[in-house]
C-alpha cells in the first residue's frame, strides 16, 4: 500500500537521463589524463552512441508524435516536448564533440606525428598517389546519380555517408541538377598517404573522391558540394503473431531499416542552400532535425585509427585476466566446481574459463546434455563453434538464440542456421517476448547418477565484449540451481510455466514482485527502527514502481546506495522522499554492466545477481534472471566489488537534484580508480591495502560476518 502519491517532479525523463550518460562518455573523450586513443575510441562511441539514439529512441517519439497519440511521460513531458528537449541537448554534444576533436584532440594527434591532410595541402606525391589510389580501388566501385525527369530522388540508405552535388549541364548552363554518390562503405574511410621521415599522414575518402568529381560528372560543371548522412527510423516491427517463422520474420523486417523516415540529417557545414533544400524536401525533414557538422561527419573512424599499430604508449595496458585458481587446482573442471561455488568477475577473471567450460563439455564422454542462452554473441563465436561441435559428438545441445536482439539480429540468423545445421535444436525464443536471461546447464553423468552444472551470468556469452565489459558469472554445481535450470529450459521450450522454482525468480513471472517485496521488507524493517540498507549496482533505474518503492524506504529511513551506470530516473536528495537514496555513476575504461542487488534483510544479507535491470522492459517484457549468492567467500566478493566501486573518486559521478551528474569531491580522499585497481588486483583475493583501510570513509564495510564501523 502507498503512503503518498509522487508528482512527475519526482522523475527525470529517459531520453534527457540517457543523453546525461553520453555526456559523461564525452567527457572522458575530453579528459587529457585518459591516453590519446582511448579518448579517440570514447569520442566514436559518442558518436555511435547518438546513432542508436536517433535511430530507436527519437524514432520512437515521432513514431508517438505522427499517430496523434497524447502520451505523458512519468516526467510530465509531452512526445513533442521531449523531442523539442532532446533537438536542444543534442546539439549542444554535437557542438562539444567536434570542438573536442578540432581542438583537441587533432592536435594532440599532430603531435604524436599523426596528421589529416586537407586537399589544399597535399603536395605532389601525395597528389599522384592519391589519382593512382582512386583509379585503382575507388572508381571502380562508385556509382554516381543524378535527380532528372527520368531519374527519381534515390534512396538514400540509413547511416551512409554521401557527397551532394549541384550541377550545370554545359549544353544548359540554365538547367541545375542535383547529384548525389555515396560514399563506399566497402573501402576504408581513413586512407594513409605517402608522408616524409616517421610522420603519418591520412585523408578521408570523400576528399578523394570530391578531387576527382570530374572523371563522374564529364559534361557538368560542378557548382558546389557538400556531405551529408541520415538516420533513418530503425525500430524493427516484427509481427510475431502473424508469422509462422519467426526467423523470416525478423530477416524481412530487418531490410525496413533501409528506408524507415528520416529522422535526422547531419551537413557539412556550408552546404550551399539549395542542396540543403532540395534535401529538406526530398528526406522530409525539418531545420530542426539538421546538423550542421563542422568536421568530418560521422566520427566512428576514429575507432579504427585508435587501432593504428606502432601507438602502444597512446593506449591503456594491455588485459592480463586472472585465470582463476578455484578452477586451475583441479585437473578435472567439473571436480573444481562441485567442490565450491566459483565466482567470475569479467573482464578482470578471464572468460576463457567459461569458454572452455563449454568446450570440455563438448569433448567429454559422460556429458549428455548441454543447453544455453544466447542473446548477443561475437561474429567468431567460440561457445557456437563448441555447441556445434558438442552435436556433431552426440549430444543432446539446445539452444535458445534470441533473434530479436536488437541490431544483432542479422549475426543471430547467421548462427542460428549453423546450429541448425551441426544437429542443435534452436528454438527462437517465446512470442511477444526477448530471452535475456544468460544461463547454461550442462548435464552430467556421474558414478550412475545424473548431476548438472550450471553457469549464470550478468553479461552475455560474447567473448570480446567479455573483455570490455564488466560482468559477473557463477558457476555452481548447487543441485537446487540445477533444478531450477532444467525447469527454466523446460519452460523456454515447451512455452509452460515453472511450477516450482527453488532459488531463482523468473521475469515476465514473478520478478517485479519479488523486488518489491525485498524493497518493502526493507521499508518495515526501517519503520521498526531496525537498520536497513539496500545497495544495487545496475546500468538502468527506469520503472516507476520500482522508483517509487524506493522513495518510500527511503522515507522509511532505509539507506539507499545505487550505483547506476546509464539511465537514472529516480530523483535523489528530494527533501523528505528521498533524502537517503545516493546515486553515482562509473563510466570509465570498461563499460559497467553487471547487475548486482544487495538488501540488509535484518543482518540476513540477501546478495542477488540478475541479468535484469530496473526497467519495465525487462520486468515484463523479457525473459530475466534473479538468482542469489549463497557462498560466503562469493557473496564477500562480491560486497568487494560494491565498496570498491562506491570508492571510486575518479571515474564516478554523483546524480544532483537537478538531473545534472559531477565529479566526486576529491577533497580530504584518495584518488581511487576503481577499475585500474580491480585489473591490478584480482577481487577474488583481499583488497589492496591502500584501499582497504579507507573504506570506512566512504561506506560501512559490509560482510557476511556483519557491518563493520
Amino acid at each position: 500500500m502507498k503512503n503518498q502519491s509522487f508528482s512527475n517532479l519526482h522523475f527525470f525523463n529517459r531520453e534527457l537521463s540517457w543523453l546525461e550518460f553520453n555526456e559523461r562518455v564525452l567527457e572522458e573523450a575530453q579528459d587529457t589524463n585518459n591516453p590519446l586513443f582511448e579518448r579517440l575510441k570514447f569520442l566514436s562511441i559518442v558518436g555511435s552512441n547518438l546513432d542508436e539514439f536517433f535511430m530507436i529512441r527519437v524514432a520512437s517519439l515521432h513514431g508517438i508524435v505522427d499517430a496523434n497519440l497524447v502520451k505523458i511521460d512519468p516526467s510530465g513531458l509531452t512526445p513533442n516536448e521531449q523531442i523539442e528537449r532532446i533537438s536542444a541537448r543534442t546539439h549542444k554534444q554535437v557542438f562539444d564533440m567536434y570542438n573536442c576533436f578540432n581542438r583537441s584532440l587533432k592536435k594532440s594527434l599532430k603531435k604524436e606525428a599523426i596528421h589529416f591532410i586537407k586537399p589544399r595541402d597535399l603536395n605532389t606525391i601525395q597528389l599522384d598517389f592519391i589519382r593512382e589510389y582512386y583509379a585503382n580501388h575507388v572508381f571502380p566501385v562508385l556509382t554516381p546519380m543524378v535527380v532528372n525527369k527520368n531519374q527519381p530522388f534515390p534512396l538514400i540508405l540509413n547511416k551512409t555517408l554521401n557527397i551532394a552535388l549541384l550541377l550545370e549541364d554545359i549544353t544548359n548552363p540554365d538547367n541545375l541538377l542535383f547529384g548525389t554518390i555515396q560514399v563506399p562503405s566497402v573501402l576504408n574511410r581513413l586512407i594513409e598517404i605517402p608522408s616524409i621521415e616517421s610522420a603519418k599522414s591520412f585523408i578521408l575518402l570523400e576528399e578523394i573522391i570530391k578531387l576527382n568529381l570530374k572523371t563522374l560528372f564529364d559534361n557538368h560543371n560542378v557548382i558546389a558540394t557538400g556531405c551529408y548522412r541520415i538516420t533513418r527510423n530503425a525500430f524493427l516491427d516484427v509481427a510475431e503473431d502473424e508469422s509462422e517463422d519467426l526467423l523470416t520474420a525478423v530477416q524481412l523486417s530487418l531490410k525496413q531499416r533501409k528506408w524507415g523516415s528520416a529522422i535526422r540529417l547531419e551537413i557539412e557545414h556550408g552546404l550551399n542552400p539549395l542542396l540543403l533544400k532540395l534535401l529538406e524536401e526530398e528526406l522530409e525533414i525539418s531545420a530542426e532535425a539538421e546538423y550542421k557538422i563542422s568536421g568530418p561527419i560521422d566520427l566512428t573512424f576514429l575507432m579504427k585509427l585508435s587501432g593504428l599499430k606502432g601507438y602502444d604508449a597512446l593506449r591503456y595496458e594491455p588485459i592480463k585476466p586472472n585465470l582463476n585458481t578455484n578452477l586451475l587446482e583441479e585437473d578435472d573442471i567439473f571436480q573444481s566446481i562441485s567442490r565450491q561455488d566459483i565466482l567470475l568477475h569479467h573482464p578482470y577473471d578471464s572468460f576463457d574459463m567459461v569458454v572452455n567450460l563449454v568446450k570440455e563439455a563438448a569433448e567429454d564422454p559422460d556429458v549428455l546434455a548441454i543447453k544455453q542462452t544466447l542473446y548477443r554473441v561475437s561474429g567468431n563465436s567460440p561457445i557456437v563453434e563448441a555447441l556445434a561441435q558438442a552435436a556433431d559428438n552426440g549430444k543432446q545441445v539446445t539452444v535458445l538464440l534470441e533473434l530479436k536482439a536488437r541490431f544483432d539480429e542479422q549475426n543471430n540468423i547467421t548462427w542460428a542456421k549453423k546450429l541448425e545445421t551441426a544437429g542443435c535444436h534452436v528454438i527462437y525464443g517465446l512470442v511477444g517476448l526477448k530471452t535475456h536471461c544468460k544461463i547454461l546447464l550442462i548435464v552430467r553423468r556421474e558414478e550412475g547418477f545424473i548431476k548438472r552444472y550450471v553457469h549464470l551470468g550478468t553479461g552475455n556469452y560474447n567473448d570480446v565484449t567479455a573483455k570490455l565489459y564488466t560482468d559477473l558469472g557463477l558457476l555452481t554445481a548447487n543441485p537446487y540451481f540445477g533444478a531450477d535450470a532444467s525447469a527454466i529450459f523446460n519452460t523456454l521450450s515447451g512455452c509452460s510455466s515453472p511450477s516450482h522454482l527453488y532459488k531463482m525468480t523468473l521475469a515476465p513471472i514473478d520478478l517485479r514482485k519479488k523486488f518489491l517485496d525485498l524493497i518493502h521488507k526493507e521499508t518495515e524493517y526501517a519503520k521498526l527502527g531496525k537498520h536497513a540498507k539496500i545497495i544495487a549496482k545496475l546500468n538502468s533505474l527506469v520503472d516507476t514502481e520500482i522508483i517509487e518503492a524506493l522513495y518510500e524506504a527511503s522515507t522509511a529511513g532505509v539507506t539507499i546506495d545505487l550505483i547506476v551506470r546509464g539511465i537514472c530516473c529516480l530523483r535523489p536528495k528530494i527533501p523528505f522522499i528521498s533524502e537517503r537514496i545516493t546515486v553515482r555513476s562509473i563510466v570509465g575504461r570498461f563499460l559497467e554492466h553487471s547487475r548486482i542487488y544487495y538488501f540488509w534483510a535484518d543482518g540476513e544479507e540477501l546478495v542477488f545477481l540478475s541479468s535484469a535491470d530496473l526497467m519495465k522492459r525487462n520486468l515484463d517484457r523479457r525473459v530475466e534472471l534473479l538468482f542469489p549468492v549463497e557462498d560466503p567467500i562469493a557473496r564477500d566478493k562480491i560486497m568487494n566489488i560494491l565498496d570498491l566501486a562506491w570508492q571510486d573518486t575518479s571515474k564516478s559521478r554523483a546524480l544532483n537534484l537537478d538531473g545534472t551528474y559531477q565529479k566526486i569531491d576529491k577533497r580530504g580522499k584518495e584518488t581511487i580508480n576503481s577499475q585500474e585497481i580491480s585489473l591490478s588486483f584480482a577481487l577474488h583475493e583481499t583488497l589492496p591495502a591502500e584501499v582497504a583501510p579507507t573504506r570506512s570513509k566512504f561506506i560501512p564495510i559490509i560482510s557476511s560476518k556483519g557491518i563493520e564501523s
